[in-house]
């Protein structure tokens, strides 16, 4: 579910690949550092932060200023690090079996438009409703204009905000993500 998303055509080639079937050191190496740097993201960074940011929303009736913003960064960057440690994890132990994965995560708060953070976070998820939902139904139309595609891309976000939970309050984030 974390990603990346990848299709069979782009990764049958590693898996056919007669090197692959050799132990690479170099390969055992990189994975381990990058297994290492996702288990500390996800254990020691995102964890811990999510403790804070649950005893400041468990305050709701008497959160102050200061506690809201602290609880808000807490979990702006629980999500972030908590998404990058996955990334991480199955990246480097892919490199363990000589699988490189396509990458997945590029900095999104670092991102200049709302368009430019789904192009860096789960970018294999934003390709993947881009090439098999987005497209698809738009080249189905028989006429396009602003306000087809609108609601396309609309409901796409639906799906990716279902994509990351089943609950209402993911249905929101895709909305709030489709109409910004």
């Amino acid at each position: 579910i974390a990603g990346p998303i990848v299709k069979f055509n782009d990764m049958i080639a590693q898996f056919e690949s007669k090197t692959n079937s050799f132990v690479n050191f170099k390969n055992i190496i990189i994975g381990l550092i990058i297994l290492s740097i996702g288990i500390i993201k996800k254990v020691f960074i995102a964890d811990n932060l999510s403790i804070l940011s649950d005893q400041t929303f468990s305050l709701s009736e008497n959160i102050n200023f200061l506690n809201a913003w602290i609880g808000t960064l807490s979990f702006t960057f629980q999500i972030y690090f908590d998404f990058s440690g996955y990334i991480d994890m199955a990246t480097g132990v892919a490199l363990l079996f000589n699988i490189r994965l396509p990458k997945n995560f590029d900095s999104p708060y670092l991102s200049t438009s709302l368009i430019n953070f789904w192009q860096r976070w789960h970018i294999t998820l934003s390709s993947f409703l881009m090439n098999y939902i987005y497209f698809p139904w738009l080249k189905s139309m028989k006429s396009i204009n602003f306000f087809k595609s609108m609601m396309i891309t609309l409901f796409v976000f639906l799906i990716a905000g279902i994509w990351h939970g089943p609950t209402w309050l993911y249905v929101i984030f895709g909305a709030l993500h489709g109409f910004g």
